[in-house]
């Protein structure tokens, strides 16, 4: 009897050094899928347009995919971040769908861990510049979203006419925790809500197993990775289908070093008159406007 008591006070302090030291890795990559509700998106557009002939490029909204999907794979490491479009020939498909914003509760929908789930032209104007933007030029979709998490840094590279590469510091995002959970990619993630400074609304479910505060399209500021992002304005979501884990580095082979180098309030000057010619308007809802259709 003594004996077996031993062996159970023994166990018990195993599993108690264990979970002591329980590893959890903070480098590897995560497969996302992004989702686009293409006509509720269309719909909005054109009303904060007013329907006018600049919007006109969207053909009959009624003969649109009611979405869109793509991939990207995002790299990470206790220090950095790099997000970057892949072509998954036939992608897995997420099961998750966008919380409700006003109600709470505990969900665990989702899927398994570590499977389903979840010519430079340099003569042109910047009105061309945008017509292309928002014709939905391919290489735009192209954009590569970089994080340094520790000088706190983010770095877009896309193309319109050129590269360009958009060089800021890390949005600041204001979150609020609820009590909601749901498991997406096999990790239980808690939800969050949050504001940008340009009073976006956002949904983030993040994972503590996962911890690197950071997360698709230069989100952060959360004590574990976001595997599941929702943008209900711009009807937009991002959710992890797949997780990896490596010893591995994060390649700057992504870097193109003739990319012209500008900050996030360049940029802006650069397009806005080209947009917002004749229309007024607030500059801060133009820059959000602007900035909003590059990040997410």
């Amino acid at each position: 009897m003594i004996r077996l008591l031993i062996s159970f006070i023994l166990l018990l302090l195993g599993l108690d050094s264990f979970a002591q030291h329980a590893y959890f890795a903070t480098k590897g990559s995560i497969q996302y899928e992004k989702v686009v509700y293409t006509k509720a998106r269309m719909r909005d557009l054109m009303a904060k347009h007013g329907g006018n002939r600049g919007m006109m490029y969207m053909g009959n909204i009624d003969e649109m995919p009611e979405s869109s999907t793509s991939n990207f794979l995002l790299q990470f490491d206790e220090t950095q971040t790099v997000m970057s479009p892949i072509d998954m020939g036939t992608p897995v498909k997420s099961t998750m769908t966008a919380p409700s914003i006003t109600k709470g509760g505990r969900s665990s929908s989702g899927g398994s861990r570590g499977g389903t789930g979840g010519s430079p032209r340099n003569n042109n104007t910047g009105g061309n510049r945008m017509g292309g933007m928002m014709r939905g030029n391919n290489k735009m979709g192209d954009k590569i979203y970089v994080q340094n998490l520790k000088s706190r840094i983010s770095e877009v590279q896309l193309q319109i006419d050129e590269k360009i590469l958009i060089k800021d510091s890390l949005q600041q995002v204001t979150w609020r925790f609820t009590d909601e959970f749901r498991t997406i990619a096999g990790y239980e993630c808690r939800r969050v809500n949050g504001a940008t400074k340009d009073s976006l609304y956002l949904i983030a479910f993040y994972s503590e197993e996962i911890p690197v505060s950071a997360g698709p399209v230069l989100t952060n500021g959360l004590p574990g990775m976001i595997l599941g992002l929702v943008i209900p304005e711009m009807h937009i979501n991002y959710w992890a289908t797949e997780v990896k884990f490596t010893n591995d580095g994060i390649s700057n082979s992504w870097r193109d070093k003739k990319a012209k180098e500008m900050t996030a309030n360049e940029f802006f000057k650069l397009l806005s008159g080209s947009i917002f010619r004749g229309r007024g308007g607030n500059e801060s809802e133009q820059r959000r406007q602007i900035l909003e259709q590059i990040i997410y």
